[in-house]
């Protein structure tokens, strides 16, 4: 699959387009890919910031097809905000994730929570959503926030993931509302699906989603031993062991790298391997 272009409405198959919004940055890559689903009506998935160089784009796409639903995987203001501009655009409801706020004291602006947010449905595990020819299933994954959903497209065994699984980055889980507990137990979850394809809100899509979502949850399980191991040495404190861990990580991401091992000290102190003495952790 190739890169999204911004502002263009790309189809990547028979019931998907995608648009780009004009938001790249260190942590949304090229920005936030909206998605539309279906072809005589429509939904659309993670409408994206509040930009009107978005809301144009995505109008121009919809080209006057009634748009049944706009659904929100999670409310980071990357993803939710243009959605009550959408409906009263186009009447839809606004259904998908729960609303939450939350003072999210993470390094990066993209990451908080759209307080604007307000759903006309909010939408369980396995909840549906239909329009002709397409059907929507919600799948519950949080970890990356707690009400993040990924959308299965039952026709053709496709996944918008959300954020939990994106296709050029690992996910960025920070505490308090990110948990890694959960986000691992998700991954889990979508490892025993069968899914064709995931389109994510970043990045290029994954073609073989199985494998990709073993290999990242590897790679998480990689970095709890990297942090044991570092623990064993003696106490440490977080940033410290982010400049041992992600050699090489762009500064402007080491913000997020800390909050990742946060998420994951606090996983293993809950399950009594670590501990905290002042501002750092040891072994138990």
């Amino acid at each position: 699959m190739t890169h999204a272009s911004t502002g263009q409405c790309e189809l990547m198959e028979p019931l998907v387009a995608r648009v780009l919004a004009p938001n790249p940055s260190p942590y949304t890559y090229t920005g936030t890919q909206t998605y539309l689903v279906g072809a005589q009506d429509l939904a659309v998935i993670d409408p994206g910031p509040d930009e009107p160089e978005h809301i144009g784009a995505l109008l121009a796409a919809i080209d006057d097809r009634p748009v049944l639903a706009i659904m929100c995987t999670h409310t980071h203001r990357d993803h939710s905000p243009l959605a009550a501009r959408l409906k009263a655009e186009t009447g839809a409801e606004i259904v998908g994730c729960a609303p939450l706020v939350l003072d999210d004291h993470g390094p990066r602006a993209d990451a908080a929570f759209d307080r604007s947010y307000a759903p006309d449905r909010v939408l369980a595990d396995g909840a549906r959503v239909t329009g002709e020819g397409w059907t929507l299933e919600a799948v519950a994954t949080p970890g990356h926030t707690s009400n993040h959903l990924c959308f299965a497209l039952v026709e053709t065994d496709a996944l918008f993931s959300g954020d939990h699984v994106m296709g050029w980055s690992t996910t960025v889980v920070s505490p308090p509302d990110g948990d890694m507990a959960a986000y691992m137990q998700s991954l889990d979850k979508l490892i025993a699906r069968s899914d064709r394809i995931y389109y994510p809100a970043h990045g290029p899509a994954v073609e073989k989603p199985q494998r990709f979502v073993r290999h990242m949850a590897g790679h998480r399980r990689q970095r709890e031993r990297q942090i044991l191991r570092l623990l064993e040495k003696g106490p440490q404190e977080i940033p410290a062991m982010v400049e041992r861990m992600y050699v090489g990580l762009d500064p402007r991401l080491h913000g997020a790298a800390e909050r990742s091992v946060l998420a994951h000290l606090i996983d293993l102190r809950n399950r009594e391997l670590v501990l905290t003495e002042g501002d750092a952790w040891r072994s138990r």
